[in-house]
């Protein structure tokens, strides 16, 4: 935005911010908006003198949409505006699934690579297969441009059932062809993987918490539960939250019948509470829940509602600290804003959202998890602060704190040993992926347990890629971080989240600390 513009855009910003004063107060946004008001009145005067009078060229559109982003954020750090261009894509994230052919792709040096076509789409029906490029789509060239991803999803995405013509080149066997594909649903899924990890423990990762994702854990649990699984593992980390009610199904797999799973205040004191029914499939199974500083949201749902009712053992470090709860409202043109409309609390009482302050900077806010590794706080579970007025107490006794995220009952502090500068992120995903697309016929035979027990026992593979860094001055130390970070990136390429996680998780430190408790149990 034209620097020039911006007194308009913060004076519009303060309009707003008292409009939408007027909209929302007392709950009752649905009966005032449409009404005649002196304040859209004021509003409507003022877009018009612009139009009409500024100085400039103005994108009135433009300058609303910051208005809009700016006075929301004036609320507190959760409340958002989604501009119509990018509302569609939230939706699918939040809905599971999209319309498409169905690929995970990048854009390796200035072609479409398909990564993974996915399970149960168009694409892998077609006969696309990890490695291809896609060249054209509809006679459009797509490769040797410099495309923007809302591009190239623009060109592969579609109504259902609509016809795509594509141009693929193929490396394996050097070859160029022409392939039709019907587009149709597609599942962004929400269960990354469920494996067992011995003969009795479960494990299930779950990335979101979106309308596919209890269906998508049910059948994750059930086919563990055929399997043997005694215990599980339940894994929220990195889980940025999601709907509030599939939260509560899957707590309800755990829980009795009628234990209290979540509770929310809104503004006028009006309260709303969950109770798990007698569905639950897993109510007597031992339970590890793993949490970090990114599980949000939906996330804390489960993993308070847990703990509180004295159910399962939560490992990992304290969790984000959002407890505000909100609600989706169309603004009639495409666009919508997300607008915090209460708050949740866990079953003994607690809010566990941390401390924002209104008006200020969200940066702050945002930058939490800089001010945790400052304060040591992501290394040693003594520097986690506590507030004595914010202490609650579960039924077995248990003593919990609110006022800041889910403090877990055993810490595992974050693991340095795995970190990578960042200067090196795109040298590992780039020889990562050369070193299966040019081996893709030799590696098509392994398995994972193979990759894990065989896979550059000598250190051959890793070593080129370390000659490709000799300009860098490395420790024996980041040599040795480097052969591991690598060693997962080709089993992702490989074997997809299956690898990725199979992989790393030899040397999770939350996972030794689960089989660390389940020794002490069985002893």
């Amino acid at each position: 935005m034209n620097k020039n513009n911006l007194p308009i855009y913060l004076s519009i910003a303060v309009i707003f911010g008292i409009l939408i004063g007027t909209f929302f107060s007392n709950g009752n946004s649905s009966s005032l908006i449409g009404k005649s008001s002196s304040s859209e009145r004021k509003i409507k005067r003022l877009i018009d003198y612009i139009q009409s009078d500024y100085v400039d060229d103005v994108n009135t559109d433009e300058l609303l949409d910051g208005a809009i982003a700016e006075m929301l954020g004036k609320l507190d750090p959760h409340s958002v505006y989604i501009p119509k261009e990018n509302l569609q894509l939230v939706t699918e994230n939040m809905q599971g699934n999209f319309v498409g052919i169905g690929v995970q792709f990048r854009m390796i040096e200035d072609t479409i690579t398909v990564i993974e076509p996915i399970k149960g789409g168009p694409s892998i029906e077609a006969g696309i297969k990890a490695g291809d490029r896609i060249l054209l789509a509809d006679k459009d060239t797509l490769f040797g441009k410099k495309l923007q991803t809302s591009q190239i999803m623009k060109a592969l995405k579609g109504k259902p059932n609509t016809k795509v013509d594509l141009q693929v080149y193929r490396k394996t066997n050097d070859s160029i062809f022409d392939i039709t594909i019907n587009r149709g649903k597609v599942n962004i899924k929400s269960v990354d993987i469920a494996y067992m990890l011995n003969d009795s423990v479960g494990y299930i990762k779950l990335d979101r918490f979106a309308r596919n994702t209890y269906t998508e854990f049910k059948s994750s649990l059930n086919k563990l539960l055929t399997k043997g699984m005694t215990d599980l593992v339940l894994d929220l980390r990195g889980n940025g939250g999601g709907f509030i009610d599939i939260a509560n199904d899957i707590v309800d797999e755990f829980l009795e019948d009628e234990k209290l799973i979540v509770f929310t205040k809104n503004n006028k004191g009006d309260i709303v509470e969950s109770f798990a029914t007698d569905k639950g499939d897993f109510e007597h199974g031992g339970l590890y829940v793993l949490i970090d500083e990114n599980s949000a949201s939906a996330s804390e749902i489960v993993a308070g509602a847990l703990q509180d009712n004295d159910k399962g053992i939560i490992i990992g470090r304290r969790s984000f600290g959002k407890g505000l709860v909100q609600q989706e409202m169309d603004l009639g043109d495409g666009s919508a804003v997300r607008l915090t409309t209460a708050r949740y609390y866990t079953p003994t009482g607690r809010s566990i959202q941390k401390p924002y302050k209104k008006d200020a900077d969200s940066e702050e806010y945002s930058h939490d998890f800089e001010h945790r590794l400052e304060n040591g706080e992501l290394f040693t579970k003594d520097s986690i602060k506590t507030i004595d007025s914010l202490k609650f107490t579960t039924p077995k006794g248990k003593v919990v704190y609110g006022g800041g995220g889910i403090i877990p009952d055993h810490f595992v502090a974050v693991d340095t040993s795995a970190y990578v500068p960042t200067i090196f992120f795109r040298p590992l995903n780039n020889f990562a992926f050369s070193y299966v697309d040019d081996n893709r016929k030799k590696l098509a035979s392994l398995t994972v347990e193979d990759f894990i027990n065989k896979f550059d026992k000598s250190n051959e593979v890793s070593d080129k890629f370390l000659v490709e860094l000799k300009d860098f001055r490395l420790s024996e130390r980041t040599k040795n971080q480097l052969r591991s970070n690598l060693r997962v990136l080709i089993a992702r390429e490989l074997f997809s989240d299956e690898g990725l996680y199979k992989v790393d998780q030899k040397d999770d430190k939350m996972l030794q600390k689960v089989f660390e408790l389940e020794k002490l149990q069985n002893e």
